[in-house]
């Protein structure tokens, strides 16, 4: 089969698709000869959105084998093998989905045909499933804390991150039905129209007086005064800002900033103190690190000789060797963002250190350094809940236990971490000269039924284990496998003192 009438089928077959007629293409993706990794991938999506998951399976299988880098095939292939509770399968498929995205936060299919963008954070939320369908609750935990430190924010992921911490199972994240990776367009229509390699005949005269020439094309006057130099480029001199060229691969951290590599040609609008810069790159602006730039000469003085031609030869320099410097420490003043402020102070929260998610009535997520003193650890919490500090006190899970910190438990504390990662419990006490109340367990005296995925549900007469007091009206306790929250007018202590 031609590439032309594969092109023509693989045209028709998005078509179906995209009027809802899947069996008929289907049929005519499966009519195609050689079947390239997208067409294979494609055939692969219409098995799995008709459950038809051993077909589904052998088409990413192939697609796959042709292309063994193609990372949105490995994802597919991992929901399958859920599909068909191969979790150990699906978990392999996931973990190599992720190695093809080679440290990006995500991959945008667009160029390649399909109108999809794969995140990491959705294939670490799918992979943290199947460690969880495994039994691996840890391993599922420290994924999808991985995925709550990328960018962009997902919303499933901290549902996710909280089912985990009840040891439940949460929803996959699955690609939306229907997408395609579709032919090129300019190729379609120049495969499929009809070419005209000659073109018409044009009638041409020549601007030579009595020229009598008779051919292709006339002859033209030549002119004497032709330039001897080359000419400096003019289209650099006609951008907004000063051209400087990129020493270092600098990827941003917050919406301001710009991604740019070396090599890149970016043009400085203006340079703040902070050593930060306002760029504009590829019809962009955003913020880049001054000292990650070098000016750059457009007159060609520098570069060009007497004869016109490169001084040192023609060759491409090296790239820079060195490490990149310092990442500079951002002011407000050249954010053109409004929230710039804010994204200032979470930007000084984001920077290296451990990474501490603390569970209160709501999760927040603080930045402290391994080795903080206890009193350091509990100030944060206290800044970010708005809280005195005497009215809280933090707890971490030791062998399965929750266990409060003391002022000198702190080292032991930080032995916990995995990976710059850190889990603690904060509570409030009614009074902050009083201790938290020592109840361990308590009789369910009413029964109540969850308003929220917080809450714990209970029956009248379940015994409930109370693992801390939230407030004066609420506990958090487990039961029946369950954590969550409660009213505590709800229970009556069984706990003698």
């Amino acid at each position: 089969m031609s590439f032309l009438s594969t092109l023509r089928q693989w045209d028709q077959a998005v078509a179906c698709v995209d009027q809802g007629d899947v069996k008929t293409a289907l049929d005519i993706f499966l009519d195609i000869e050689e079947k390239n990794s997208k067409i294979s991938f494609n055939i692969g999506c219409l098995y799995l959105a008709d459950n038809n998951f051993e077909a589904a399976e052998k088409a990413f299988d192939c697609s796959i084998g042709k292309d063994e880098h193609l990372a949105v095939a490995f994802f597919q292939r991992g929901i399958t093998f859920l599909k068909k509770e191969n979790f150990e399968e699906a978990l392999a498929d996931f973990s190599n989905a992720s190695r093809e995205l080679r440290g990006n936060n995500l991959i945008d299919y667009k160029l390649l045909g399909l109108r999809y963008k794969l995140y990491a954070s959705e294939v670490l939320h799918n992979m943290a499933l199947a460690q969880a369908q495994l039994g691996e609750w840890n391993k599922a935990q420290e994924s999808l804390l991985s995925a709550l430190n990328l960018k962009p924010k997902f919303r499933h992921v901290d549902l996710a991150l909280e089912a985990i911490l009840k040891q439940k199972l949460f929803d996959l994240v699955k690609m939306q039905p229907g997408l395609m990776f579709k032919p090129k367009k300019h190729h379609v229509n120049a495969e499929l129209e009809q070419k005209h390699y000659l073109g018409k005949a044009k009638v041409v005269a020549s601007v030579v007086h009595k020229d009598e020439f008779s051919g292709f094309a006339p002859l033209q006057p030549q002119t004497d005064d032709a330039p001897t130099t080359r000419k400096a480029p003019e289209v650099l001199r006609a951008l907004k800002g000063e051209p400087h060229t990129v020493l270092y691969e600098f990827s941003p951290e917050t919406s301001g900033e710009l991604a740019v590599l070396p090599g890149n040609i970016v043009f400085v609008l203006n340079k703040g103190d902070d050593n930060w810069a306002s760029v504009i790159f590829n019809e962009r602006r955003g913020l880049v690190p001054y000292n990650y730039l070098e000016p750059l000469d457009i007159t060609g003085s520098s570069k060009q000789g007497q004869n016109g031609t490169l001084s040192g030869g023609d060759e491409i320099p090296a790239p820079p060797f060195k490490e990149p410097p310092a990442r500079p420490i951002r002011h407000a003043a050249l954010s053109d963002s409004p929230n710039s402020v804010s994204n200032e102070a979470e930007r000084s929260e984001e920077s290296p250190g451990c990474i501490v998610k603390v569970h209160f009535l709501y999760t927040v997520v603080i930045t402290a350094m391994p080795g903080d003193p206890y009193e350091a650890m509990l100030e944060k919490i206290r800044n970010k809940l708005n809280l005195p500090a005497s009215a809280l006190s933090l707890s971490y899970v030791r062998s399965g236990e929750r266990v409060t910190i003391g002022e000198s438990d702190m080292t032991t504390v930080w032995h916990c971490m995995r990976k710059g990662h850190l889990t603690l419990w904060c509570a409030q006490s009614e009074d902050p000269k009083e201790n938290p109340p020592k109840i361990h367990q308590a009789l369910a005296l009413y029964s109540y039924e969850a308003s929220s995925s917080e809450d714990l549900e209970f029956c009248q007469g379940d015994v409930i284990t109370v693992l801390s007091k939230v407030n004066a009206d609420w506990f958090e306790g487990q039961c029946k496998g369950k954590i969550g929250i409660f009213p505590a007018s709800f229970v009556q202590s069984l706990h003698k003192d």
